[in-house]
């Protein structure tokens, strides 16, 4: 996979798939926390759903995960920080205009990136809700980046909260550097709140009909300026795999590039 140069010096991985020339905007994809591009994006056929749809898709590997530099120092991370990240990559693809969708972790800073960076013309959502109204990012109602963090640094299992153990096992099966990820989980808790009144794209939120970490996405919704929002199957691991989920979000950005309303997502709001 090629890398970039971030603004910090950084070296994050990246890949480019040329979509066939139907939609002349690229769709950007952030993935969440303790996965990778692989994990979050390809694996569960949302890639080669965008694909057959005709886009150019570009996968990031955040600081932090796969196949990007990983440093132990929290320093280091914050989304914020890995906003900024988004927009050097568009720097480096020479990018006017992009669809940026981003899931968990990576819905927090495509929300911060769509906040600031005028390229981003049209925004998805996943795996998060209220939280992002209430806390500027995850929702700690429901595990806090503490306990993530002890959870996967933890050496026996018993120790580790029920919420935490899916986030242990994805690291285990992306084979994520814990003291890295610990890092970002900590740099984390200090996130300031996203100026959500900023986006004015079009927006879709996504969310699990039982995913926890996206409760109440009504709420989002309603704080984002004409935003959609569609309910999915599945918990937080396993929405983004559902049929419904690839089919709403490659249907959302196909209607905003095209504005045909073949196109459209049937879901009600």
């Amino acid at each position: 996979m090629p890398t970039f140069t971030s603004f910090d010096g950084l070296q994050l991985s990246y890949t480019v798939w040329e979509g066939d020339g139907r939609h002349r905007r690229p769709v950007l994809l952030q993935h969440g926390f303790a996965a990778d591009a692989q994990a979050n994006w390809v694996g569960p056929g949302v890639v080669e759903a965008l694909l057959d749809s005709g886009f150019t898709v570009v996968a990031l590997d955040a600081r932090g995960h796969g196949g990007s530099d990983k440093p132990h120092d929290e320093s280091r991370y914050g989304e914020e920080t890995m906003a900024r990240d988004v927009s050097a990559l568009l720097d480096e693809l020479g990018y006017d205009e992009v669809s940026l969708a981003g899931y968990s972790l990576g819905a927090i800073v495509a929300l911060t990136v769509a906040a600031n960076d005028k390229r981003v013309r049209c925004l998805a959502t996943g795996g998060v809700g209220s939280g992002v109204v209430d806390f500027g990012g995850v929702d700690v109602r429901v595990v806090s980046p503490e306990q993530v963090a002890a959870g996967l640094l933890a050496k026996d299992r018993a120790d580790v909260p029920a919420a935490v153990l899916p986030f242990r096992r994805l690291v285990r099966r992306t084979g994520g550097d814990v003291e890295a990820l610990a890092a970002v989980l900590r740099a984390s808790q200090q996130q300031t709140r996203i100026d959500l009144t900023a986006i004015t794209v079009p927006t879709l939120v996504l969310a699990g009909e039982s995913d926890q970490l996206a409760a109440e996405p009504e709420r989002l919704a309603a704080a984002i300026a004409g935003a959609r929002l569609v309910r999915v199957p599945g918990d937080h691991m396993t929405a983004v795999a559902d049929p419904a989920f690839v089919a709403a979000l490659a249907g959302f950005f196909a209607y905003s590039d095209t504005g045909d309303t073949r196109l459209a997502i049937s879901s009600p709001a």
